[in-house]
């Protein structure tokens, strides 16, 4: 559907309930006629969302041309083909296509021809290799990879910018094709350009790649300029 304020498409934006970081990423980053409408859900159990589906029923009251998850699930063994599946039964209940962060940044990897990845998250070592091994079954090479070590879920939104881009730097050094940065909690959005012109590789942050997956599959095929290379493709 759309509307006045929306000629070209309304997209349904949902994500956890804590993250504070999503909603105004996703708003830079709306091309003219597009418009944003959100939605939030409870993160837990195996499958992923006990409220997501219901929460997504009210969602489409709106009638968004598809939904977009903001939520990556790489923390955790199995979580993205969980988070795939709890994707998949919710595009079966509400009938538009529903993309998620995790298959996203994948997609967006291939699309950028990357084999060779450094990754960015916003965990400790302990979980990040959790996140190394669903980027390498995904059919990557992780080259390096490195967390901001935020203490809980929450407190991933308030890391500061300085310490994004001190572990960017860090990573960068590796002999890696692109950057990936996985957590759509963790605010990256508004330093990808500054990132790809200081270290000279393309930047696949989650929240950009979720939303530049949903916009294609809805064929607004618009580039967004000023926030890195794929928004631009």
């Amino acid at each position: 559907m759309v509307d006045t304020l929306a000629p070209r498409a309304i997209v349904g934006v949902m994500t956890p309930a804590m993250n504070t970081v999503v909603q105004p990423e996703l708003e830079l980053l709306r091309p003219a006629g597009v418009t944003n409408q959100m939605q939030r859900f409870r993160l837990g159990g195996d499958a992923v969302s006990d409220d997501l589906i219901d929460e997504a029923k009210k969602l489409m009251d709106c009638n968004p041309a598809a939904l977009c998850i903001g939520l990556t699930t790489d923390a955790g063994p199995g979580g993205v083909e969980r988070l795939a599946r709890r994707c998949a039964e919710l595009e079966d209940v509400v009938g538009v296509p529903v993309l998620n962060a995790s298959a996203a940044d994948h997609a967006a990897l291939r699309a950028l021809g990357a084999k060779r990845v450094a990754v960015v998250t916003p965990f400790n070592a302990e979980i990040d290799q959790h996140v190394k091994a669903n980027t390498e079954e995904a059919g990557f090479e992780v080259v390096s990879i490195e967390g901001t070590c935020a203490p809980s879920l929450p407190e991933i939104c308030e890391t500061p910018l300085d310490d994004i881009r001190a572990v960017f730097a860090r990573v960068a050094g590796s002999d890696c094709d692109a950057i990936l940065q996985v957590g759509t909690a963790l605010p990256v959005v508004a330093l990808i350009d500054e990132l790809e012109d200081t270290h000279g590789k393309p930047v696949v942050a989650c929240n950009a790649a979720v939303y530049w997956q949903t916009l294609r599959a809805i064929d607004v095929n618009v580039a967004v300029s000023g926030y890195g290379m794929l928004l631009s493709m």
